[in-house]
C-alpha cells in the first residue's frame, strides 16, 4: 500500500485514527474537516488536511481530495438538523464530482440503522431499497454511491454502534432507567472499524457489508459492566409491558469476503478509557 493515496472526507472520531493508521502502513493520506483551525492542527500533525463543507454542495478544496486512488466518505447524515433530503443531496454532489475524477475505489461509511427492528438476524439483502429501510435517506445515499459502477470499485460499509476509547456505554445510561436491557447490541470497536476499512482498502473489496462485532451480548450486561468499570451510577432496569423490538446484525458476509480477524469480537471486552484518544 506504500504507493496508495487515500482521501478521507470526514476526519472525525473514526476518520482521524484511520488516517493515522494509513500513514503507519505507508499510504499517502489526505482528509477533510469543516473548520480552518482543525486544518491547521492536522497539518501540524503531518496530515494533509483541507477545509470542506457539504452545504449540501461542496464548499472548499474538493478537487485536491479527489486526486486519490481511494476515497472514503465518512459524513454524518445530520437528518435531525437538516431534514431527510439533506444527506442524499450531499452525496449526489460528491458522486457527480467523483464520477469524472481519477478515484478508483470509493468506500461509503453507512450504518446498521438502515435495518428495521425485525426481531431476528438481519443480513445485507434485507435492505436494498429505501422503502425497506428504517433510515431511507441513508439507503438513497448508498444507492448514489453504488450507481458509480462499473467505472469505480464501490464498497458500502454499514457500521454498527461505534464504541471504544472515550465512547463508554455506561456514561450514557448512568443513573437512568432502561427498559431495553434484554435487547442484544450491535456494537463495533473503533479499532476494528479502522482495521476493517484498512482491509477493504488493501483488498479493494466491492459490495455492501455489515460491520459489527460477531458477538451480541444484551444491553443490561454491557451497561452494568461498563458502569462498574468506571464508577458510574448503575442504571435501573424495568421490564416493559411489551417486548422491545430488536435486530441482530450479521457480519458473516464481511468475514467470508475479507477473512478479517476481529481484535474485539465481544463487546463485553471492548477497550475503553476516559478522555479522548
Amino acid at each position: 500500500m506504500s504507493h496508495t493515496t487515500v482521501s478521507i472526507i470526514g476526519l472525525g472520531w473514526l476518520g482521524l485514527p484511520l488516517a493515522k493508521q494509513l500513514q503507519r502502513v505507508g499510504c499517502t493520506v489526505k482528509g477533510s474537516c469543516t473548520t480552518s483551525s482543525k486544518v491547521t492542527d492536522l497539518n501540524q500533525a503531518g496530515i494533509d488536511a483541507y477545509q470542506l463543507q457539504l452545504n449540501p454542495a461542496p464548499e472548499g478544496n474538493l478537487n485536491d481530495l479527489l486526486d486519490a486512488d481511494t476515497l472514503i466518505i465518512n459524513v454524518p447524515p445530520k437528518a435531525g438538523k437538516f431534514g431527510e433530503d439533506f444527506h442524499p443531496k450531499q452525496i449526489q454532489h460528491l458522486t457527480d464530482a467523483i464520477d469524472v475524477s481519477e478515484v478508483k475505489h470509493v468506500i461509503y461509511v453507512s450504518s446498521t440503522s438502515v435495518y428495521p427492528e425485525l426481531n431476528r438476524m438481519v443480513v445485507e439483502n434485507d435492505v436494498i431499497m429505501p422503502d425497506e429501510s428504517a433510515a431511507p435517506a441513508l439507503v438513497k445515499a448508498e444507492q448514489l454511491v453504488l450507481a458509480l459502477a462499473p467505472k469505480k470499485t464501490l464498497t458500502v460499509l454499514r457500521c454498527g454502534g461505534l464504541m471504544g476509547y472515550d465512547r463508554i456505554p455506561g456514561k450514557y445510561v448512568a443513573g437512568k432507567t432502561v427498559d431495553s436491557g434484554d435487547v442484544p447490541v450491535n456494537y463495533l470497536h473503533q479499532d476494528d472499524a479502522v482495521g476493517i476499512l484498512l482491509t477493504l482498502i488493501q483488498q479493494r473489496t466491492d459490495g455492501v457489508f455489515n460491520a459489527v462485532a460477531p458477538e451480541h451480548p444484551v444491553r443490561k450486561d454491557i451497561y452494568q459492566k461498563s458502569c462498574a468499570d468506571f464508577g458510574y451510577e448503575q442504571p435501573a432496569f424495568e421490564q416493559p409491558e411489551q417486548p422491545v423490538p430488536y435486530k441482530v446484525v450479521s457480519v458473516e458476509k464481511l468475514l467470508q469476503a475479507t477473512q478479517y480477524a476481529f481484535r474485539y469480537p465481544d463487546p463485553l471486552q471492548f477497550f475503553y478509557r476516559l478522555g479522548t484518544e
